[in-house]
């Protein structure tokens, strides 16, 4: 029973994934972290069946011609000029495209998240519509900015160009990070944007839907946007200053109305629960959900790991547990579509190579693990540039997504046994990777190459021995499920003698 119910649950979560994409982004500034790091989080969610590759793209030297995005079978037809001298970076696709690249850093530290997929108003569309013809879209960004970008505010100034002049595909949230600030980028309507540095005590959550409020384009430092973001919605009777006071982003664009109440508001309350629980607030009261908030705590990298694999743990409203149930109607911030998600970790006070880290996790968070890709990674097993909608024995995406595959058919049993030796993994590499980190900064000022080599010889045997752990639990997964089965019909004859 809890298989057949399993394998139904799965099924309508693909069915629902070609028709609803949906993520979840927590963005902390620095002042907000323990350590005083930049911590961005984010699940990208679709198909289960979607494979991931993880791609370092090389700097390019003297190059001419177009990007389009056509070239990859991709979402619309549009292009934009290749950089002359295009920057190193990484990006993590999908096996059909090869673009859509979800996270990377660039090699000047400029890293991106993207994207979260937002909404305008229905009405306010049918004036400024997405230009689904050839407008830039979530599959096209990092393959744009990250090769040209110096710093986030650059990036986020050439998307918002490209936003305003050719348009955009479709509605989304970008994060933006560098050695000094982050940024977060939302469209309003196909030609309208707007971006805020995340203030340096708070953190930013979205869960599918346009947050920001406020909105002064004289505070040049703290936000950026198209240049008639305010005069646009005014002139077309969605914002009244004599009636509406000051300017409001999300409620002059943004869409706001019963499918954010159950979908979308209780992620971003849960999210607001976890880090600030001093805070009591209603979870279909999304408009008025603070924008920034500060954390009781400081945010650890933990936290956001947790915040990842959250699914109303515990509460009526978890989908998992003693029955999979995918009539619940919160949609929770973990589920099995996800087919990877992520922690970027910027720490301004260390060399860029390993300041600049993604903790990577293939699949499902709840039951995956987050495994350390430095920035200084010079390459990455060949099993994470294969993997496509079949399953395998070799892809690195499929080592994981088969393990929770199965850990579904009986979560409530199986799930803990993953997530502790997971948990155990996580915790025993952190400890190894702060003598790594200390002994990499002592070398690389006096031998980069040794220092170099010790990075990428570190980093790949911990991505091996996650993917060896992996494999294993899968097998044990596999013994446990083959007895439950067999008890459960086992033939006997009358004398209890086979």
């Amino acid at each position: 029973m809890f298989f057949r119910k399993a394998l139904m649950a799965v099924a309508m979560t693909a069915a629902l994934s070609t028709s609803a994409l949906a993520c979840t982004t927590l963005v902390v500034g620095e002042g907000a972290t323990e350590d005083g790091s930049f911590l961005i989080a984010r699940a990208a969610d679709s198909n289960a069946l979607k494979a991931q590759h993880f791609v370092i793209h090389p700097a390019t030297k003297n190059v001419k011609g177009m990007y389009r995005t056509k070239d990859h079978n991709g979402a619309t037809a549009f292009e934009y000029p290749l950089p002359e001298n295009g920057l190193r970076y990484t990006t993590v696709p999908n096996w059909q495209t090869q673009i859509h690249g979800a996270v990377g850093f660039n090699e000047l530290g400029v890293g991106f998240s993207g994207t979260e997929s937002i909404f305008a108003k229905d009405e306010f569309l049918k004036i400024d519509p997405y230009n689904e013809a050839t407008g830039i879209t979530e599959d096209d960004i990092p393959e744009v900015v990250l090769p040209r970008a110096k710093t986030a505010r650059e990036g986020i100034a050439i998307l918002g160009h490209i936003v305003e002049t050719i348009g955009a595909g479709e509605g989304f949230g970008v994060v933006m990070v560098d050695q000094k600030d982050v940024w977060y980028f939302e469209t309003g309507t196909g030609h309208q944007w707007m971006a805020q540095r995340t203030p340096k005590d708070k953190y930013f959550a979205s869960g599918n839907q346009g947050r920001f409020q406020e909105y002064d384009p004289k505070k040049t430092d703290e936000f950026m946007g198209s240049k008639n973001l305010i005069e646009f919605a005014q002139q077309h009777g969605f914002y009244n200053p004599k009636t509406d006071g000051a300017f409001n982003f999300s409620k002059a664009y943004t869409r706001d109305d019963g499918r954010d109440r159950v979908y979308n508001d209780p992620r971003v309350c849960q999210i607001q629960a976890m880090l600030t629980p001093s805070l009591k607030q209603k979870s279909d009261d999304g408009r008025n959900f603070p924008v920034y908030l500060k954390p009781d705590q400081k945010v650890t990298l933990n936290n956001m790991k947790d915040v990842l694999r959250n699914h109303y743990d515990g509460t009526a409203h978890d989908p998992y547990g003693k029955e999979l149930r995918g009539d619940e109607l919160w949609r929770p911030i973990s589920v099995f579509r996800t087919y990877e998600s992520h922690v970027m970790q910027v720490r301004p006070w260390l060399p860029k190579e390993i300041g600049s880290v993604i903790y990577l996790s293939w699949g499902m968070a709840d039951l995956s693990c987050y495994v350390p890709y430095y920035q200084g990674l010079d390459a990455v097993p060949a099993n994470h540039g294969i993997g496509t909608k079949d399953a395998d024995d070799e892809s690195i995406y499929w080592a994981y997504r088969k393990l929770q595959t199965l850990v579904m058919t009986d979560y409530d049993k199986l799930a803990p046994i993953v997530k502790k030796a997971y948990r155990d993994f996580e915790a025993k590499t952190a400890v190894e990777q702060k003598k790594f980190e200390d002994a990499y900064v002592k070398l690389v000022k006096t031998d980069a190459k040794k220092a170099d080599k010790m990075l990428n010889d570190w980093n790949l045997r911990v991505i091996k021995d996650a993917e060896t752990l992996t494999r294993d639990l899968t097998n044990q997964i596999f013994t446990i499920r083959t007895h439950d089965i067999q008890e459960g019909i086992y033939f006997k004859n009358n004398k209890n003698k086979d």
